[in-house]
C-alpha cells in the first residue's frame, strides 16, 4: 500500500499513549509504513482536567472523548485511539468505531497495600475507586468497607495507595499489562463474581464514516472476535443507557461462530443486583446484548433504573 501520512489522536496519559503507540506499531508493521509518516497527536480532555469530582457528577464518559472527536470530525486527525470502556454508546454524527484491536485480559485487578485479596482487608478498611460499577461490586462483596472516590491515572492512583490514603484500589488488568506494571497486581478478580465493564480490555479505533483510505488501513487491524464481543456488550449498555452514572457490568465471549454473554446491573450500594445470560450466533451479537438488557430490566422491575439517580 502506498505510504500515507496519518495523524492519530489520543489522550496524554501513559496508558493512552501506550495504546496509541501500539496502534501505530501495528499500522507500520501491517502496511510497511515509515515511522515518520504516522504522527501521534496528544490532546487534553475534560475528563483528564477534572480530577476533584466523580465523573458521574460532571458528565460521564463523553468527557474523555469530546475534544478528540471534534478534531476527528473536522479533519485535524485521521483516527482516534480510545479505551473501549470509555466510549459512549452514541457517537457524534459521521463517526464510528471502525476497528478493535485484540482484547487483553478483561478482568479487574485488586492492588492491596498490606493484603493480597479484597476479602483479606480488615473490617472498616478503605478502598479507592472512581468507577460506580467497582464501588457497587465492592460493597456487594464487603459491605463493611468504606469506598471513596479515587480519580487519576494509573500512576497517580498507585502513588496515593503507597502514601496510605487507602488500603486498596482497583485497576484494569489490561491497562497494567500494557504499561508493563502487571507485577503490582495483588489479586485478579473472578469475572463471575466481579464482572468487568462492557468493553474493558479492548482498544477501540474511531474514524470518519466513509473514509475509504482509513478504512483500508484499519481493516487488517480489526480483530473479529473482539469486534463481535464488543458489539454485544455495547448493545447491552446502549439499551440500559449506560454511562459513568450507572453500575453496569457485561462480558461477551466468542467461540467459533457462537457467542455467550453475561451481564449484571446493580444499585450503587451493591445491595441489589440482577444477573442475566445470553447466547447465540455471532451474527446476532447486537440482538443478544439488547435482549439480555430487556430481560434483566424485566427481572429488576419498574423503577430500578430511576433508583440509581
Amino acid at each position: 500500500m502506498q505510504t500515507a501520512s496519518l495523524k492519530i489522536g489520543t489522550r496524554g496519559s501513559p496508558l493512552a499513549l501506550a495504546q496509541a503507540h501500539e496502534t501505530k506499531r501495528r499500522l507500520k508493521d501491517t502496511h510497511g509504513l515509515a515511522d515518520d509518516t504516522i504522527e501521534i497527536v496528544v490532546m487534553s480532555t475534560a475528563g483528564d482536567r477534572i480530577q476533584d469530582r466523580p465523573l458521574s457528577e460532571v458528565g460521564g464518559k463523553g468527557l474523555f472523548t469530546q475534544e478528540i472527536e471534534e478534531s476527528l470530525s473536522d479533519g485535524r486527525i485521521d483516527l482516534a485511539v480510545h479505551s473501549s470502556k470509555d466510549m459512549p454508546t452514541v457517537l457524534p454524527e459521521g463517526l464510528h468505531l471502525s476497528a478493535f484491536l485484540e482484547r487483553e485480559d478483561p478482568r479487574d485487578a485488586f492492588i492491596g497495600r498490606d493484603v493480597k485479596r479484597l476479602t483479606d482487608l480488615p473490617e472498616g478498611a478503605t478502598v479507592g475507586s472512581s468507577s460506580l460499577r467497582r464501588q457497587a461490586l465492592i460493597r456487594r462483596i464487603r459491605p463493611d468497607i468504606t469506598v471513596v472516590n479515587f480519580r487519576g491515572n494509573v500512576e497517580t492512583r498507585l502513588r496515593k495507595l503507597g502514601e496510605g490514603q487507602v488500603d486498596g484500589t482497583f485497576l484494569a488488568c489490561a491497562g497494567l499489562k500494557r504499561l508493563g506494571m502487571e507485577h503490582v497486581i495483588s489479586e485478579l478478580l473472578d469475572p463471575t463474581l466481579f464482572p468487568p465493564a462492557p468493553g474493558q480490555g479492548a482498544i477501540a479505533i474511531e474514524s470518519r464514516i466513509g473514509d475509504a483510505r482509513i478504512d483500508a488501513l484499519l481493516a487488517p487491524l480489526d480483530h473479529r472476535d473482539t469486534h463481535v464481543a464488543l458489539t454485544c456488550e455495547r448493545a447491552f449498555l446502549a439499551r440500559l443507557d449506560g454511562s459513568c452514572r450507572t453500575p453496569i457490568a457485561g462480558l461477551a465471549k466468542v467461540s467459533g461462530d457462537q457467542l455467550s454473554f453475561s451481564g449484571m446491573i446493580l444499585t450503587p450500594d451493591g445491595g441489589e443486583a440482577h444477573e442475566v445470560q445470553g447466547e447465540g450466533s455471532i451474527a446476532d451479537a447486537a440482538a443478544i446484548g439488547t435482549d439480555a438488557a430487556e430481560r434483566v430490566l424485566a427481572q429488576a422491575g419498574p423503577g430500578f433504573l430511576s433508583s440509581w439517580s
